[in-house]
C-alpha cells in the first residue's frame, strides 16, 4: 500500500503527515480522510483550483492530468512543474511527497 507524506502546512498540518493510501484513491480524498482539510470549493469535479497540490516526489507514477486539468492549473497560485489538482491526482503504487501550497484561489470566498 502506497504512503502520501505530506510535508508540513503552517494551517492544515503543521508537522506533515505519513499516511496510507489506497491505489486508485485521489490525493485530495486521502487528506480529507486523514483530517487534513486541504479546500475544495467544486467538490472534487475539476472546476476550481482550491485543491492544487505540488508532488515532490512521484509524480511520473501518476496517471497525466487532461486537459481540463491543465486549463484548471494554469489559474492556480504557485504554479509549478510539478503541481496538480488533488481531485485529479489518482494514487497509483509508488509513494508521494505531496506539498500544500500556502495560498489558494477561491473564486467562492474571494467575492463575498
Amino acid at each position: 500500500m502506497p504512503q502520501i507524506i505530506f510535508l508540513p502546512h503552517e494551517e492544515l498540518c503543521p508537522d506533515g503527515a505519513v499516511v496510507e493510501a489506497e491505489t486508485g484513491e485521489t490525493v485530495l480524498n486521502v487528506a480529507l480522510k486523514n483530517n487534513i482539510g486541504i479546500e475544495h470549493a467544486c467538490e472534487k469535479v475539476c472546476a476550481c483550483t482550491t485543491c492544487h497540490v505540488i508532488i515532490r516526489e512521484g509524480f511520473d507514477s501518476l496517471a497525466e492530468g487532461d486537459e481540463l486539468e491543465e486549463d484548471m492549473l494554469d489559474r492556480a497560485w504557485g504554479l509549478e512543474p510539478d503541481s496538480r489538482l488533488g481531485c485529479q491526482a489518482i494514487v497509483a503504487d509508488e509513494n508521494l511527497v505531496v506539498e500544500i501550497p500556502i495560498y489558494t484561489v477561491n473564486m467562492v470566498s474571494e467575492t463575498h
